[in-house]
């Protein structure tokens, strides 16, 4: 099964499903769906960042500082981080990523998901999927915040980034 046909619950404003769509028809529709973002940092603190392979459905070869991605038909969010962080990073018995929060992504141009925000510490080695990461490194976070302004970044990405910043500003205090 190629990724446009796999099955997504559409959900509502409310994150409440109303009902399913082949992951290529959804996109194509923009039905709004859901969707995982693991930050996962190393040993060392620091953060996983990627770029997309040209052959993505959505945001092709554009940078990431998360991995994950949607939430398949009936799969908690929970399940999808997991699933997601040990496929994109290449890795098993990955630790079971921290939820942080959720937010609705809205691009305002027909581009709308939930996106459940997690946290994991991968301390095993690492070998993304060749199908998903065309490239890869673990970035100190000062690096991330100079490269923003240089990279061309996904922008559903860089929302939930934005939104991490302002938490760990929330949380810390």
């Amino acid at each position: 099964m190629s990724a446009a046909d796999e099955i997504l619950d559409i959900v509502d404003e409310h994150d409440q499903v109303i009902g399913q769509s082949p992951r290529g028809e959804a996109y194509a529709q923009g039905l709004r769906h859901r969707a995982v973002f693991v930050q996962a940092r190393d040993a060392q603190g620091r953060v996983f960042v990627h770029r997309r392979t040209p052959t993505k459905l959505v945001f092709p070869s554009l940078y990431d500082m998360f991995v994950g991605g949607v939430v398949g038909a009936g799969e908690s969010y929970d399940e999808a981080a997991l699933r997601e962080a040990e496929e994109e990073l290449g890795v098993d018995g990955l630790p079971h990523p921290s939820f942080l929060f959720k937010f609705l992504y809205d691009d305002g141009a027909g581009q709308s998901w939930w996106s459940a925000v997690y946290e994991v510490r991968c301390e095993l080695p690492v070998s993304p999927q060749v199908e998903e990461v065309a490239w890869h490194d673990f970035l100190e976070e000062g690096e991330i915040e100079r490269r923003l302004g240089e990279w061309e970044w996904v922008p559903d990405g860089l929302a939930g980034y934005a939104r991490l910043k302002a938490y760990r500003e929330e949380t810390a205090g």
